[in-house]
């Protein structure tokens, strides 16, 4: 009986131990904040960052983490995303006119960054006078990245209007698996305007919403479209939610409302609208707060051990 009990005993410490040992070895899911890419003018310092506890007050990091090497050595409009493993893509602008590519790196902390490589999108394309504001969207439908930019291509046939035809943009991609090869450049969206500056939003199962700036005199100003698949086709665009001479949108989801930033730029301020739907809008611009002197990025979330590493580096 002493034999059995004490065989019952240990039994029942090795479960207990087992328990123990598998709850220590279970990590509570790390909580992620909100980042958002930055470039101060005249943007040949380099990448920059913003961080966020809830999407809607943010603080600067101080210091540049990538410093342009190619193309004019300038860094305009960063746009990140992070793929499924874990590692943080970027691409951004390159220069203002006679460039037809746009830059790339990666990075699994923000600190280190690989070697830039410029991405030849609209080299195909003879009469294609600038790449601007690559924004990255990956498309978890086709597990693929999407790069969706503005480019004036001169003898494409679209409409003008009142725009030169230098200054005729129309928003055009291109899509990888790997980033080591890319498909031919497609158009993506001629909403019958000069367009720029698109962001994308999967909110649901075959449902989309780009943000995107009507480019023309005299709107300059931020408008929404529809689709059912990332790659479209999208709506037509809506009525402009900003004022004029607004541009550089970017979009997060906080609880179930989704804040939408923009640069201001007669202003000099960051501005913001909210909305549950992206057909009701509300201003709150004097409700969120943005550092001095941010300029166009795209927001992300990340990892608050990777955001800590970040400041911690920013102090050395």
């Amino acid at each position: 009986m002493k034999f059995l009990s004490a065989a019952i005993l240990a039994l029942g410490l090795g479960v207990s131990l087992y328990s123990c040992s598998a709850g220590t070895a279970q990590k509570e899911p790390e909580e992620d904040l909100y980042m958002f890419t930055s470039f101060h003018e005249p943007a040949d310092e380099g990448l920059r960052f913003l961080y966020s506890e809830d999407g809607i007050h943010w603080d600067s990091i101080a210091g540049t983490w990538l410093k342009p090497e190619i193309g004019m050595n300038i860094m305009r409009d960063p746009s990140i995303v992070a793929g499924p493993d874990s590692t943080y893509h970027l691409v951004w602008t390159i220069a203002w006119k006679g460039d037809t590519g746009f830059g790339y790196a990666s990075s699994k902390d923000l600190i280190n960054w690989s070697e830039q490589r410029r991405i030849p999108a609209m080299d195909s394309i003879a009469s294609t006078q600038n790449v601007w504001a690559p924004e990255l969207f990956y498309d978890d439908v086709k597990d693929q990245y999407m790069i969706i930019y503005a480019s004036c291509v001169v003898d494409a046939g679209f409409d003008v209007g009142i725009e030169d035809e230098k200054n005729n943009h129309r928003l055009y991609y291109v899509t990888t698996k790997d980033f080591k090869t890319f498909s031919d450049p497609k158009l993506f969206y001629d909403p019958g305007f000069s367009c720029i500056d698109a962001v994308l939003v999967k909110r649901a199962p075959e449902d989309y919403v780009m943000v995107v700036k009507d480019n023309t005199r005299p709107n300059r100003n931020i408008k929404v479209a529809f689709a059912k698949s990332a790659e479209g086709p999208y709506s037509a665009a809506s009525e402009p939610f900003t004022e004029s001479f607004t541009e550089g949108p970017s979009v997060v989801k906080v609880g179930d409302e989704y804040y939408i930033y923009y640069d201001t730029y007669r202003k000099f301020i960051y501005s913001a609208h909210k909305t549950k739907d992206f057909v009701n809008f509300m201003d709150v611009t004097d409700s969120v707060s943005i550092p001095k002197d941010h300029k166009h990025g795209t927001i992300f979330r990340a990892p608050r051990s990777v955001v800590n590493k970040l400041i911690e580096a920013s102090k050395k």
